[in-house]
């Protein structure tokens, strides 16, 4: 390592053994986009054991180690990038964005180019609300990297005290649509499970945490795909990290594709065998490469003039495809 490269070790967790090494690694360094990871792997600066990893398909064991060598970030400050943006609304207080799965939304270590403050900072040219920190201007709520759908952003102080007083006060709404192992029973009620830091994997949350805060979920189940698999609407009460994932994994119905809170494949297939699901379409849903969530409506009021906004997203191609080939079972 030459001195401006920094190494990241990263210890496989023994509920990922034997699992693909790219899939591993985008849990362990979730601040990573997908493709930086890949980028990375072909440079030949990700390390398994200390020889060079060769493939990513390359099946890991518990206990194994990662290194990435990966540049030093040269400035802490990020840059004006041109990356497009779905944007569905916007004005001079603030902007709603149609987040694409991959994106991440604000650096982090490692990962200090290609994220949506990257492009905001260039389509703004810098007229972001300060009060996110240099990190996260104009940043009002997060998604997680690989979650699609509707997020906020402000772009003066004054748009992002109003809007974040609506998060605390509830009176902003937010809605994602989740696809589930199993049929959530009862099929509509509320999850009130506070929820903090794992105790033993600092990249999960967990209700079972010592230091937690509140959160609220409330759910609907909207159609089920016999007894494997439901589609599940989600309320946002309280916005902890990875709050749906954990709330829904508590329950014992965790999102499909969720590497980092299930389902365990050797379940889900065979739930998918016992309802007569074609080989191939169990082999589809079970590579989905992420965790099945979509942030699908958004409702606040302007921070400025008190104007209702409603906003909808509709599902994306890869979670719809997801949907259609469920609806193939038969």
């Amino acid at each position: 390592m030459n001195s401006e490269e920094i190494d990241l070790n990263f210890a496989v967790p023994a509920e990922y053994d034997g699992q693909r090494a790219d899939k591993v690694l985008s849990v362990l360094c979730e601040a990573l986009s997908r493709s930086r990871l890949q980028s990375f792997i072909k440079e030949g600066a990700v390390f398994l054991n200390g020889e060079p990893l060769k493939t990513a398909s390359m099946k890991v064991n518990a206990g194994d180690v990662f290194t990435l060598s990966i540049p030093e970030p040269v400035e802490a400050e990020p840059q004006p990038e041109n990356i497009p943006l779905d944007i569905i609304y916007e004005d001079e207080d603030m902007l709603v964005i149609n987040k694409r799965a991959g994106l991440v939304v604000h650096p982090g270590a490692g990962n200090w180019t290609g994220t949506m403050v990257n492009a905001l900072l260039y389509h703004c040219a810098e007229r972001l609300s300060g009060i996110g920190g240099v990190i996260r201007p104009g940043i009002v709520h997060r998604l997680d990297k690989d979650t699609s759908g509707l997020i906020m952003v402000a772009k003066n102080d004054y748009a992002h005290q109003a809007l974040s007083a609506q998060l605390a006060d509830r009176s902003l709404s937010r809605v994602y649509h989740a696809l589930v192992m199993g049929v959530p029973m009862p099929i509509k009620s509320s999850v009130n499970r506070p929820i903090g830091r794992h105790r033993h994997n600092r990249l999960k949350m967990s209700v079972m945490a010592s230091s937690v805060k509140e959160a609220r979920t409330h759910y609907m189940v909207i159609q089920n795909y016999g007894e494997a698999c439901s589609l599940v609407e989600c309320r946002l009460e309280t916005g902890r990290t990875h709050q749906i994932r954990v709330h829904m994994e508590a329950l014992g119905y965790p999102l499909i594709g969720d590497f980092l809170y299930g389902p365990q494949p050797t379940a889900l297939r065979a739930k998918l065998k016992k309802e007569g699901y074609p080989p191939e379409i169990i082999e589809e849903i079970l590579k989905f490469p992420r965790q099945s969530l979509h942030a699908k409506e958004l409702k606040c009021k302007h921070p400025r003039t008190g104007e209702s906004l409603s906003f909808e997203s509709p599902i994306p191609d890869d979670f719809s495809n997801l949907l259609k080939a469920l609806e193939k079972r038969t």
